[in-house]
């Protein structure tokens, strides 16, 4: 499993988040029985670009905190390597990160784990549209989260 990581901003979060989204990522393909030769990206940006890239891609003009754009789901994406399973792009809005902890009352590793794995479970196909996908996507987030970044 392999994320690269892109910076929009100076911004990224202040805790060893390269070893905490390899962790979910790594629990999150035990899990869902997964391959082993997953990738994504992870792009951190502030609340400017990501409100752009919301109005650009989306039609919602508005800032948000996370958004997810998923390789797998157009069947017109070629992949260059074939042995390696490119799930897409994590867009991570780094103030988004300082201020939901506050508001939520938990610490920032915990919000920023969160949107990662939020993220992550959109690339592999997950969705909160219904209160049933709700439930589902919601449960596993909790599942993978428990043991690597506490409330």
């Amino acid at each position: 499993m392999e994320i690269v990581f892109n910076l929009m901003t100076e911004a990224t979060p202040e805790h060893d988040y390269e070893k905490d989204y390899s962790t979910i990522m790594e629990k999150a393909g035990k899990l869902l029985n997964k391959s082993e030769d997953l990738v994504c990206s992870v792009i951190f940006c502030d609340p400017e670009q990501i409100h752009e890239i919301n109005r650009d891609y989306r039609n919602v003009d508005r800032p948000t905190d996370v958004i997810s754009f998923a390789m797998q789901d157009d069947d017109s994406n070629i992949l260059i390597e074939e042995e390696e399973n490119e799930l897409g792009d994590i867009f991570i809005n780094t103030q988004a990160i300082l201020d939901q902890a506050k508001e939520y009352g938990h610490s920032p590793r915990r919000e920023s784990c969160f949107l990662f794995c939020h993220g992550l479970l959109h690339l592999l196909g997950y969705d909160h549209m219904t209160p049933e996908d709700e439930e589902v996507m919601f449960g596993l987030q909790k599942e993978i989260l428990d043991g690597v970044a506490e409330r």
